[in-house]
């Protein structure tokens, strides 16, 4: 049994949910208002006979023991697996080597030193004579002392070992602050303070624990803003600032808005715009949505004028060739929106503008730019064409040689006939034209990437157990046979109930290899992609690749098949509880909802059928 099978069989879901909502009994399940999002009547139903629940509301979603926890706490899978072991009583010691158990100490002690750091880099902004330049400077920046508290913002003074000196007297010793990115080593192997006269903002993560620092310089230094270096347990790139106030408020509002530096951030909280997190001057990277998408699938992105007009220019020739959820360009966004079915907006700050400076001249501008921000295909759509003279046919062929690579990353059919009729429109030429141009484009990208390469891989042979062996034997498939990724566009998360299964899968489509999937997994989930490796596939679908194609494509089918049945059953026992003592709107959104998955259903079956059909015929 894995440690995953383990946890399960140990909690009840209904007992980790109640410690988050307040649950009451619906004849054999449980209901409660979401606590995913703002309601009167609840939504949110909990199963405990399938060990489930699922949101019929707005977020129209659900799962197991695992994303629950995931949902809630804004955390990743190999984050849900601890929290949830710990209220189990199991062990995850075992699934690390001593060298990863000692890295975990290693990380702990940094976390330690930093929080010390910045206690003491607090207590000297509020009461050190020294500190008097940095008060003066928050206060002409307009933060209150609650915000300065909430932010546990600091003050790192002129000496050059005066950390050094109080961390070492606290017991710490110099190569842990070396470790921690405190110090400075010089060439002859003496070290000083990194951060000297300099405002101090701590980093911390979504569970409130300080990776490392942010300095503003209060004189005429440079860098005017220095950070933490990469260390064990911090990574730029890996952090949000803020994300630990704001996790709550981007969960409630189903909304996050993405700002550039931290006094953005700070300024906006204190205005009570509190789902407001900041990149730190950085492009977002696939690990910092990783974090988001936990909490929301709606972004804006907060850019200056210059800023985003350059990027919708100077990108739009640019293909993402990664899987999501890399966004180095527009590019990687459309691949994220239509991925993870998010929406990202462009708000455009005035010129010469920060978000700071908006929110204090006139918070309710800030509110309207919230609110009329652009849609980011209509916003790149806008920019590039207000950039093309419309009289010139060349200037048109240019604009849409860029934008077709856009336009081809929209998996959605709706979506992408949508825009190829919006952008026909801006450009004043035949929409049947640019249809065609796509489907061009379309046919040269899906012959450059069969043309590429596949590595091969010798799979392990650890034992594997069991929680739901269709959707194991559909991961075994794709991770025996590179070749199936080309097959595997009508399958998504949500085919897989299991979280441990979902998160495989999402991992697997985010990897260009097996290395580079098994480098992503945490200990927990590299056991169990080891497991699935060994699993013993039919000799017919080794030896013959149609096979394997129909196979998979099969094991598709009936795990959309499983997912649509399994829904309706939810909905159907809810109604039956609803005409027992539901209102009359209640009953008419349940029968709406059962009767859409009925149809689904039913276009499943009709396609299974077919297929069981021709293989009879063929057989003959």
């Amino acid at each position: 049994m894995s440690v995953i099978d383990d946890v399960k069989q140990r909690l009840d879901i209904v007992q980790v949910v109640s410690e988050y909502a307040k649950l009451q009994k619906s004849g054999r399940n449980y209901k409660a208002l979401c606590p995913f999002h703002s309601e009167k009547n609840p939504s949110f139903f909990v199963f405990p006979e399938r060990q489930s629940w699922h949101c019929f509301g707005a977020c129209g979603t659900g799962g197991d023991i695992f994303s629950f926890i995931m949902k809630k706490e804004g955390v990743d899978f190999a984050q849900a697996l601890h929290i949830l072991a710990n209220k189990a009583g199991v062990s995850l010691v075992a699934l690390t080597t001593p060298e990863k158990q000692t890295q975990n100490k290693e990380r702990e002690r940094l976390f330690e030193i930093n929080e010390a750091a910045a206690e003491y880099y607090h207590h000297l902004l509020l009461n050190s004579s020294v500190g008097e330049t940095a008060r003066n400077y928050v206060a002409r920046r307009g933060l209150s002392p609650e915000t300065i508290n909430n932010f546990q913002l600091g003050f790192s003074p002129e000496g050059w070992d005066t950390l050094k000196q109080y961390l070492k007297g606290k017991g710490y010793g110099e190569a842990e602050l070396l470790a921690a990115g405190l110090l400075v080593e010089r060439d002859d192997k003496n070290s000083y303070d990194r951060f000297r006269n300099r405002l101090i903002f701590p980093i911390r993560n979504i569970q409130g624990k300080a990776p490392g620092f942010g300095g503003r310089a209060l004189d005429d230094s440079l860098p005017k803003y220095l950070n933490s270096p990469q260390t064990l347990v911090f990574d730029k790139s890996s952090n949000l600032y803020g994300i630990d106030r704001a996790k709550t408020a981007i969960r409630q509002k189903d909304q996050a808005v993405i700002v550039e530096g931290y006094m953005d951030v700070i300024t906006a909280h204190q205005h009570g715009y509190d789902n407001v997190v900041a990149s730190m001057g950085t492009s977002m990277t696939d690990k910092q949505l990783a974090i988001l998408k936990n909490l929301t699938r709606n972004l804006i992105l907060a850019l200056d004028a210059d800023t985003a007009g350059e990027e919708a220019i100077s990108r739009s020739g640019e293909i993402v060739d990664k899987m999501l959820p890399v966004p180095p360009s527009f590019y990687g966004w459309v691949k994220y929106e239509d991925a993870h079915n998010a929406e990202v907006k462009i708000l455009v700050l005035p010129r010469d503008k920060d978000p700071d400076d908006v929110i204090k001249e006139d918070d309710s501008q800030w509110q309207k730019l919230i609110i009329d921000a652009k849609p980011m295909i209509d916003f790149i759509l806008e920019t590039v064409i207000a950039k093309v003279d419309i009289a010139s046919a060349r200037d048109k062929s240019l604009a849409a040689e860029k934008l077709l690579p856009l336009l081809f990353e929209m998996k959605d059919p709706l979506r992408q006939a949508h825009y190829v009729e919006r952008l026909a429109r801006l450009l004043k030429i035949d929409e049947h034209v640019l249809g065609d141009a796509l489907r061009r484009f379309r046919a040269v990208e899906r012959k450059r990437k069969a043309n590429k390469s596949l590595p091969a891989f010798t799979p392990v042979a650890p034992s594997l157990t069991s929680s739901n062996p269709l959707e194991q034997y559909c991961l075994a498939l794709l991770l025996q046979y590179p070749e199936l990724k080309a097959e595997s566009t009508g399958l998504s998360p949500d085919h897989f109930e299991h979280t441990e299964n979902r998160e495989l899968f999402v991992k697997w489509q985010q990897s260009d290899d097996l290395a580079s999937l098994k480098n992503s997994l945490d200990s927990a989930l590299q056991e169990y992609l080891e497991s699935l490796l060994a699993k013993a596939l039919l000799t017919v679908i080794k030896e013959n690749e149609t096979t394997r194609r129909e196979t998979f494509n099969d094991c598709v089918n009936l795990l959309q098949k499983n997912m649509l049945k399994n829904l309706e059953v939810k909905k159907q026992e809810l109604f039956i509880e609803a005409q027992m003592g539901g209102t009359a709107a209640h009953l008419a959104k349940l029968e709406e909802q059962g009767i859409e998955v009925s149809k689904q259903l039913k276009e499943v079956f009709t396609k299974l059928d077919h297929r069981r059909r021709l293989a009879r015929r063929d057989g003959q």
